[in-house]
């Protein structure tokens, strides 16, 4: 017998409000509908009342966890569609404070990832992890989630050659603390019987349906926006986190392991920050249409934005990770049981907020 039963918006195991039909029969899912819109905003129409400048720091409030990254891509498609040229330190700096963005994102989803199998003593842990990336973005920014460090034409914020120290010493802990609790969650018993297997998107499926950041690269396509070359990542040597079983361990694995590649990134980073100007002097305004992509913790970030020679932009159009991932997750759930469902909606590591803006 067919059954509808509603997950969400609100569920002990999701901090964000996705709402989902759950067609079952008996303990087996046979469909998935979404229905959003639960924290809509309003937030791209604000270009009608706050100039380019202002919307950066609206841009950052798009989404908590990965702010900096957002106002990264909004300044850079001002900066293409205006010809500005950034300093290479101001790049530089980008990248850095992307990076621990990225390490405090994942941290922030792998303790959430344990606290849904009930482990509170690792999700706790991984916690007391993560804070120490956020201290470094309250020591060197000045606040510990939004930053507000970029500007169009650089960055207001800089390092002194003692944070320098302090940071590496830092990111060297987070990174050896991060492998003595990776091999606790990933070696584990129920994590495996609950992860392996359950909700495989297969690398047809992921290309396809659009899928992007570590759900595509968890079904072993090597894509990441990063390897375009993007602020400073042109000068940086990394290669993309790439898993091949497409199922939730698998995109578990590829977050473990992209936070010791942002520990490297930010190590290289310090390693060749150059010096120089923090920001570029102009005095253009945003005239004609412009698009930019950038990867954000949860995959690849679109930015299209459109000025009409004001200080007023014309038109702000975002496409976050979380909605090109949601195709890829109603394909992931038919088949299933209905116990796996949450632990599979949370493997896509859901951002609503951050979709519906």
């Amino acid at each position: 017998m067919r059954t509808i039963l509603p997950f969400g918006p609100q569920h002990p195991v999701l901090p964000e409000p996705i709402h989902l039909k759950l067609v079952v029969e008996e303990e087996k899912v046979v469909e998935a509908l979404p229905n959003l819109g639960y924290v809509h905003r309003g937030l791209e129409k604000l270009t009608d009342i706050r100039d380019y400048n202002q919307m950066v720091n609206i841009v950052e409030r798009v989404c908590g966890i990965c702010s900096c990254i957002h106002a990264l891509n909004f300044c850079e498609a001002v900066e293409e569609m205006m010809k500005i040229e950034v300093p290479q330190r101001a790049h530089f700096l980008r990248v850095m404070w992307s990076e621990i963005h990225r390490i405090h994102s994942h941290l922030l989803w792998l303790g959430l990832f344990a606290d849904g199998f009930g482990f509170e003593s690792l999700f706790m842990q991984l916690w007391r992890i993560r804070e120490r990336s956020m201290d470094l973005m309250e020591a060197t920014a000045g606040n510990r989630v939004v930053i507000s460090t970029n500007i169009v034409g650089g960055v207001r914020k800089d390092i002194t050659g003692e944070q320098k120290t302090w940071i590496l010493a830092e990111i060297d802990k987070i990174e050896a603390e991060v492998r003595q609790l990776e091999k606790t969650l990933l070696n584990d018993y129920t994590v495996k019987s609950r992860c392996c297997g359950k909700g495989v998107l297969t690398k047809e499926q992921a290309h396809q349906l659009g899928a992007v950041g570590p759900m595509l690269r968890g079904s072993g396509w090597a894509q990441d926006v990063r390897m375009t070359g993007y602020a400073a990542y042109g000068q940086l040597d990394f290669e993309p986190v790439v898993e091949h079983d497409g199922d939730s361990y698998a995109r578990c694995v590829v977050r473990f392991r992209e936070v010791y590649t942002s520990c490297d990134l930010v190590r290289q980073v310090l390693a060749k920050l150059p010096d120089g100007e923090l920001a570029a002097k102009f005095k253009a305004k945003p005239e004609g249409e412009v698009w930019r992509r950038v990867e954000q913790p949860r995959g690849e970030l679109f930015y299209y934005i459109k000025g009409n020679g004001s200080k007023f932009l014309e038109r702000v159009r975002i496409r976050t990770p979380t909605f090109a991932n949601i195709p890829p997750l109603l394909a992931m759930l038919p088949g299933c049981d209905l116990a796996d469902v949450p632990i599979i909606v949370l493997s896509i590591d859901p951002c609503i907020s951050c979709t519906e803006r």
